[in-house]
């Protein structure tokens, strides 16, 4: 078949445009404990959640990862890079580090995830070119759910952005549970 016939095909059989569903987002109750929510889910889905102050954030990490050596730190939080990196950095040249420290913008607390944008990592391919990934996020920009953060974010500028939940995970080869498949294999949230 020719390109023409089957684009053809494709426009004549499409199917019928359907409404976006209406959501009642008075189901979401706001009395909760957002920080206890969102530890949960970030334990749930594998991540580790640390709260502590800016003071000690280098201190915890330490302590967490002793024998890291290749780290990059794009954050006035944590004076602990060993390898420098700029916007123009070939992502190439990442291939062996062993620790990433980035800034999260947005906390969810109904699933665990963190919004990270290229401004926190400077290299798109860093929180998933690491070996582990810690994220300081402050405790005030947690929300209770997706709807929220989509509000928030919303009228940012329309560049890379992501949406980061655990450390990465697949079990689709013989449904066996796979760490690190395609990103890092640990990720802990020091929420200061």
């Amino acid at each position: 078949m020719s390109r023409e016939t089957i684009l053809s095909s494709v426009k004549k059989n499409k199917p019928e445009i359907l409404p976006l569903p209406e959501i009642d987002e008075t189901a979401f109750r706001e009395d909760i404990d957002l920080i206890a929510v969102f530890k949960n889910n970030v334990t749930l889905v594998g991540g580790n959640l640390i709260e502590t102050n800016n003071k000690k954030v280098d201190e915890e990490i330490k302590n967490l990862y002793p024998n890291k050596k290749h780290i990059i730190s794009i954050t006035k939080a944590s004076k602990l890079g060993t390898v420098n990196v700029e916007k123009n950095t070939d992502p190439h040249q990442l291939e062996n580090i062993d620790l990433a420290i980035i800034e999260g913008e947005l906390g969810v607390s109904e699933n665990g995830a963190v919004w990270v944008t290229a401004e926190n990592s400077f290299i798109r391919v860093l929180p998933f070119i690491t070996n582990d990934l810690v994220i300081i996020l402050k405790k005030e920009s947690v929300c209770l759910h997706m709807l929220e953060a989509y509000d928030i974010i919303a009228e940012r500028d329309r560049n890379f952005g992501v949406f980061i939940s655990g450390p990465s995970k697949t079990a689709d080869i013989e449904q066996c549970l796979v760490i690190g498949a395609h990103g890092a294999m640990s990720l802990t949230i020091f929420l200061v």
